[in-house]
């Protein structure tokens, strides 16, 4: 990608939806846990990185970040040196909610506030989440706000069936959002 081309990628031009991470080795749908699932990713790393797209690296798992009086740990965090920013990843192993949201919002604006310098563009936010409710998306601050993805992951590929209903579930959105804007 030339330099040119690079200042016209936006962060939704960069972020999937979904996911697969098949080569994660994990079973459908057993259980797992979110740290099972990061484990996975880290072991995994080389594979991760070439899903999640071009231009990412590797900055840590479980990044302590600290304000005045309290301390969080963000799942796993990225810098994207095509969008010059860094790139938050909050895995959730269930339906995301309105709590995952506020809680991923919060991680971005400290970021923003704490770690990001001066060149940088600002940080970008993503669930991975096992399912997402599109009534929480829609009336959350995940439809406004163009830093911050809710992306679902799939752990293994999925069948035609599950294709073809998920395409005709995209052109409704798509119908809805048309519509909408006329």
């Amino acid at each position: 990608m030339d330099e040119k081309n690079m200042e016209k990628v936006s962060s939704s031009d960069m972020i999937k939806n979904p996911y697969v991470l098949e080569f994660l080795g994990l079973q459908w749908p057993t259980g797992y846990s979110e740290i099972e699932i990061e484990s996975a990713i880290i072991n995994n790393l080389q594979s991760f990185l070439l899903e999640l797209g071009k231009g990412f690296s590797f900055v840590g798992r479980q990044y302590r970040i600290k304000t005045d009086t309290k301390v969080f740990y963000i799942d796993l965090v990225f810098y994207n040196y095509i969008l010059k920013c860094f790139v938050l990843i909050d895995l959730k192993i269930n339906e995301l909610t309105h709590q995952d949201i506020g809680q991923m919002d919060m991680y971005v604006r400290m970021f923003e506030d704490l770690k990001k310098t001066e060149g940088d563009n600002p940080t970008i936010g993503i669930i991975l989440c096992a399912e997402k409710d599109h009534t929480i998306v829609k009336y959350s601050i995940l439809e406004e706000n163009k830093q911050l993805f809710a992306s679902k992951y799939r752990l293994v590929l999925p069948t035609e069936e599950e294709l073809r209903a998920e395409l005709e579930r995209e052109k409704q959105l798509i119908r809805e959002q048309i519509a909408k804007e006329k």
